[in-house]
C-alpha cells in the first residue's frame, strides 16, 4: 500500500505543463550515487563528492536533478539491490540535494524507496519499467499526485521486432495502468529508454524518429548521454562520448523531447541554447 506523505509536511509540486512554455528542453542532472553505473560507478557514491555534484549541475544550467542509488545500466551486470541498501545510499545524500532548492526526480523502481524520497522532498518519480514491473508503483505515484517518468524497458534485446512499434504498444500498457490506478495523463512523462532493451541500431532508430511519439501527445525524455551506440560510431569509453551525446541530444530537442537527461550538464546546456539561437533564425 502507498505511504501518504508525513502529516503537516507539504508535498511540494512540480508541474509538467511548464514544459511547454520553454524554447529548449529542460536538462536533468544525472547524479548516481551507486559503485557501478556504467559510466560514472564509485564517482559520487560519498555523500560530499555528491552534493557537490548536485550543486556544480545546478550551477551549470540543470533544470532537475534525477539521483539513483540502484545501477540500473543498460548492457547487463548491474547486480539487483535491495531496498534497504538503496535506502542506506540515499539516506545521507537526498535531503541535502532537496535543499538546493531545484526538483529532484528519485530513479527507482522499488516502491518503497520512491515513497520514502517522496517524503524527503523529491517530486517526480523515475521508473524504468514504466510503472510494469511493480503493481505498488503505479497505486503510489497515484496517491501521491506527482510526475512520474515511464520508461520503455525490454529483459534483452531483439534486433528482429519493430522497435518503433514495441515501445508504443508498451506505452499504452502503461498508460492503461496509469489510468486504472488514477494517474492523471498531465502527470506522465514517457521515455523512450535509450540503450535498455534495445541494440545499437535500435536506439540510433529511436532518436530518428522520435518525433513519432509525438501522437502520444505527453512530454518526451530522453536519455542518451555516453550511452554504447555512440560507440558503435566512433569507438570510444564512457566517459570520451561527450561529442556523440551532444550530437544525439540536439536531434532529440529537434524531434521533440522535452527533458534531456545527461551526465554533461554544462555542455548539454550550451549546445541547447546555441541549437535554439540558431534555429530562431530561420
Amino acid at each position: 500500500m502507498p505511504h501518504p506523505p508525513p502529516q503537516g509536511i507539504g508535498q511540494p509540486q512540480f508541474d509538467l505543463r511548464l514544459l511547454r512554455e520553454r524554447c529548449t528542453p529542460a536538462v536533468m542532472g544525472i547524479l548516481n550515487i551507486t559503485p557501478d553505473s556504467f559510466s560514472d560507478g564509485g564517482r559520487f557514491n560519498v555523500p560530499e563528492r555528491a552534493l557537490a555534484q548536485a550543486r556544480h549541475m545546478i550551477e551549470t544550467g540543470a533544470d532537475i536533478i534525477d539521483i539513483g542509488a540502484e545501477s540500473t545500466r543498460p548492457y547487463g551486470g548491474a547486480q539487483p539491490v535491495p531496498a534497504e541498501e538503496e535506502l542506506a545510499r540515499l539516506r545521507p545524500v537526498l535531503a541535502d540535494v532537496v535543499a538546493l532548492g531545484v526538483p529532484v526526480s528519485i530513479d527507482s523502481m522499488k516502491p518503497e524507496v520512491v515513497a520514502w524520497a517522496l517524503d524527503q522532498g523529491a517530486v517526480i518519480a523515475n521508473d524504468v519499467w514504466g510503472l510494469q514491473r511493480d503493481a505498488g508503483m503505479a497505486a503510489l505515484i497515484a496517491a501521491r499526485k506527482v510526475p512520474v517518468i515511464v520508461m520503455h524497458n525490454r529483459a534483452c534485446a531483439d534486433p528482429e521486432i519493430d522497435i518503433m512499434s514495441e515501445i508504443a504498444d508498451f506505452f499504452l500498457r502503461s498508460l492503461d495502468i496509469a489510468d486504472e490506478a488514477g494517474i492523471p495523463l498531465a502527470n506522465i512523462v514517457l521515455d523512450p529508454g535509450i540503450g535498455f532493451g534495445k541494440t545499437v541500431e535500435q536506439s540510433m532508430t529511436v532518436l530518428a524518429r522520435l518525433d513519432e511519439l509525438a501522437a502520444f501527445e505527453l512530454p518526451i525524455l530522453v536519455g542518451a548521454s555516453r550511452k554504447r551506440f555512440i560507440a558503435s560510431v566512433s569507438p570510444s569509453e564512457p566517459q570520451d562520448r561527450l561529442g556523440g551525446s551532444i550530437a544525439a541530444q540536439v536531434i532529440a530537442a529537434q524531434r521533440g523531447a522535452c527533458i534531456i537527461r545527461t551526465h554533461d550538464v554544462a555542455e548539454t546546456v550550451q549546445a541547447l541554447r546555441v541549437t535554439a539561437a540558431i534555429e530562431s533564425k530561420r
